[in-house]
């Protein structure tokens, strides 16, 4: 077996890679507008009722409409992948991996047309559209070789006249609930986890990014994938989300998503549904509130530059986003306006075009959350550039930056999902790790020093699950830095990671005497 290695982004400044994603994106074009089914059992199924994608750089622009799942359609769902899980479950792994790395092959001969749809969909800049598509591939890749590990299970000991095995067997019927700002890496890495281990699943994409989730499924069904093995059911998720957690034949739930939704979900699975014979397992990615501390020993250029690109890449839309800069006094101005030089020059607009560094918040309710929260922050801390909005024709807001700001201000503490980062001042180095642990988070962190001592002391004290050295605090690589988070942020389930597909496996012990 070829041994992993992440997929490489892509370079475009090289002219070829540019034409080549210009030519991507007269081909999403040519497709946009069109009607997506649901697809329970292997079967399309129209729906009267429809789900509108809109593209957020321009919202007279419409992506696609995509046909929505009510609550009998969802149980036609359940049961359609409850019935393929009967054979799908005693499928060899080495067969069930082959799947995920055909569609790997087939998602990289059309790596730019599915970026391009990102830019489309979810207003991505063609650089964060990229790695986006990259790490999709990555997930398949990557999942596909750890299931090849784990297919024969671990060793154990046998006593004389006595065999000893232990195993992984799948779970059952999986419920995937996926995010918009990661609409193919994180929607289809939770999904074949899920698949690659045996088990059946019923995805229910967000509903502003639901196209890109079906081409997905249809890459998969290329790929020979059998009938109701994955079902595909966009829909509501007061209406069918609540449905399927609470459902009797769904063994596990596997989120992305907020903190307020992960928990609903957590308390939901608790709860014993008729028919139930299993405690449900719930894996959860919730978000964060990200620090970055710069020690007065580092190099400031470095901070100010890690700090901007964590801020505002994808316009702050991402968990791991840096919102947070605690720097120590000594420094703290010099790298603040340094940040503020340096978010001058970031240019906004429609992300099909190359040259904007930022695009589009992916709807009006996001738009109108964090614009709320800037009218917040000028209350609390100083405003140093940015806090302007326009959604006229899209969903765009400049890149924020707040100084000055109390540790448990509200900016500081509540997750807006934006483009908006904080700073705040340090005392010393311990007192900035105080700060960095200071919210009900903890997901990923950066630490900027020189200082070997302060390495190891955030080592130990920064309570995050992926924490940086001198670097920004985003930008997670599938079989590098498994990703999750402690505390609010999750249940620390490290995607891409290897303890993460035995999440979706139980053990089983058989023991023979001779």
């Amino acid at each position: 077996m070829i041994p992993y290695k992440h997929e490489p982004f892509t370079d475009f400044t090289n002219e070829k890679n540019h034409k080549d994603f210009v030519q991507a994106l007269k081909t999403v074009e040519r497709y946009l507008g069109q009607e997506y089914p649901l697809i329970i059992g292997g079967e399309r199924i129209m729906t009267e009722d429809k789900i509108i994608s809109i593209n957020p750089a321009k919202k007279t622009e419409v992506i696609g409409k995509v046909a929505k799942a009510n609550k009998k359609l969802a149980g036609e769902a359940m049961n359609a992948a409850g019935r393929a899980f009967q054979f799908w479950r005693k499928v060899k792994p080495e067969f069930r991996a082959g799947f995920l790395f055909k569609a790997a092959a087939i998602i990289r001969r059309r790596k730019h047309e599915f970026s391009a749809l990102l830019t489309k969909e979810a207003g991505k800049p063609w650089k964060e559209a990229d790695a986006d598509t990259a790490e999709a591939i990555d997930f398949l890749e990557y999942y596909g070789r750890q299931m090849l590990k784990l297919k024969d299970g671990v060793p154990v000991e046998s006593r004389p006249g006595e065999f000893n095995r232990y195993g992984y067997i799948p779970l059952g019927v999986g419920v995937v609930i996926s995010p918009w700002n990661f609409p193919f890496a994180i929607m289809a890495g939770t999904t074949v986890a899920a698949l690659v281990t045996g088990n059946t699943v019923v995805l229910k994409p967000a509903s502003t990014t639901p196209v890109i989730a079906a081409k997905f499924v249809e890459v998969l069904e290329e790929a020979g994938l059998p009938k109701g093995v994955l079902n595909y059911v966009p829909g509501s998720g007061s209406e069918i989300g609540d449905y399927l957690v609470d459902h009797p034949k769904t063994r596990f739930i596997s989120f992305t998503g907020s903190r307020d939704v992960g928990l609903r979900i957590f308390e939901r699975a608790g709860q014993l549904s008729e028919g139930q014979i299993w405690l449900k397992r719930v894996i959860a990615e919730m978000g964060g509130k990200d620090t970055i501390v710069v020690d007065k020993e580092a190099d400031l250029e470095l901070a100010a530059q890690s700090i901007v690109a964590s801020a505002f890449g994808f316009s702050g839309q991402k968990c791991s986003a840096c919102s947070r800069a605690v720097v120590v006094e000594d420094v703290y101005e010099e790298v603040l306006n340094r940040v503020v030089e340096l978010t001058e020059k970031l240019t906004i607009g429609n992300p099909s075009r190359q040259d904007y560094f930022m695009g589009p918040v992916i709807d009006q309710a996001a738009y109108d959350k964090i614009m709320s929260y800037i009218e917040i922050g000028k209350g609390e801390g100083k405003l140093m550039i940015g806090g302007e909005g326009d959604d006229s024709e899209g969903y765009f807001i400049r890149p924020t930056v707040f100084a000055d700001l109390d540790p448990k201000a509200r900016i500081m503490q509540e997750e807006i999902f934006g483009p908006v980062v904080g700073f705040t001042k340090a005392k010393n180095f311990d007192q900035a790790i105080e700060i960095a642990n200071n919210t009900e988070y903890g997901l990923t962190g950066a630490v900027i020093t020189t200082n070997r001592e302060h390495i190891e002391k955030a080592r130990e004290d920064f309570h995050v699950g992926n924490l940086y050295f001198n670097r920004g605090c985003t930008g997670a690589i599938v079989g590098y830095q498994p990703f999750g988070g402690f505390n609010l942020s999750g249940t620390d389930s490290k995607a891409g990671g290897p303890d993460y597909l035995p999440l979706h496996m139980q053990g089983k012990t058989t023991s023979e005497m001779f």
